[in-house]
């Protein structure tokens, strides 16, 4: 048993959104793609806990703290008018540049 891969599983599933949903839905492939060595017992114990516990935990906490998920990411804003993606102003602007 390994008291320290039991705390950092714990951790992760608090701080890492996208490992929590791979966790709960198989709990010895997350854990072992993470790197994880944890024996039956402790996974056994592990995969108990409360899912919407778990998450409830894990939002509360500080986003500075937190892995970035893609799916939590802010979508970029969109362009203004009269400017691209990158943004350039396009030709089409309202603005005179004399």
């Amino acid at each position: 048993m390994s008291q320290h891969a039991v705390e950092r599983t714990i951790g992760k599933l608090a701080t890492d959104e996208e490992f929590r949903r791979r966790f709960f839905e198989n709990p010895a492939a997350a854990t072992w793609e993470a790197g994880l060595p944890l024996s039956v017992v402790e996974l056994e114990a592990l995969s108990a806990l409360s899912r919407a516990a778990v998450t409830r935990f894990g939002q509360s906490l500080d986003a500075r703290i937190r892995r970035l998920s893609l799916a939590e990411a802010p979508a970029s804003p969109a362009p203004r008018r009269g400017q691209h993606a990158s943004g350039e102003r396009s030709d089409s602007g309202t603005e005179n540049a004399t």
